[in-house]
């Protein structure tokens, strides 16, 4: 086989199996300027999620997780097929999401910040039905764990303060 034979057997693999891998992507790979990564091992992803005002990712795909809101927004959520979901996100809020392949939109005139928790090794399907494998209770606790962490210090009473 010649050169430009071998060159363009390359570039047709590269096109027939690596589309999957390139359409939809790690946030931190694809959109590294909206999502950072904070923590991974073999269980879990955290990521934390900034969108400046009117900013848009790229198509990309979390684990199912649950997704700690730092600052109110107007999201819109388009997924691979382009289905459009708005979510108004609440500052202090935590949401299960599902694994799935979509692009973000921050619809608002301000910043956005979220902290992700991406739990791996779950199929889709446990993970959608919103168990993945947590509790409710657990999934409430990892909320309440980074809300607390994400706390202004000095708006936070300490115990003894409390009467």
């Amino acid at each position: 086989m010649n050169c430009r034979a071998a060159c363009q057997t390359a570039v047709l693999c590269l096109l027939l199996f690596g589309v999957g891998s390139a359409v939809a992507q790690d946030p931190t790979k694809v959109a590294p300027k909206n999502y950072r990564s904070g923590f991974e091992n073999d269980h879990v992803q955290v990521v934390y999620v900034h969108y400046g005002p009117h900013e848009k990712s790229a198509l990309h795909e979390h684990p199912g997780g649950v997704v700690v809101t730092l600052s109110n927004a107007h999201l819109r959520f388009t997924d691979q097929d382009g289905k459009i979901r708005d979510v108004n996100a609440i500052h202090g809020e935590a949401r299960w999401f599902p694994p799935f392949k979509h692009r973000v939109e921050n619809l608002g005139d301000t910043p956005y910040d979220a902290v992700y928790i991406g739990v791996k090794g779950v199929p889709a399907s446990s993970a959608s039905a919103g168990t993945n494998g947590w509790t409710e209770e657990e999934r409430n606790m990892v909320a309440a764990f980074l809300l607390l962490a994400n706390q202004d210090p000095s708006t936070t009473r300490s115990p003894s303060a409390v009467e």
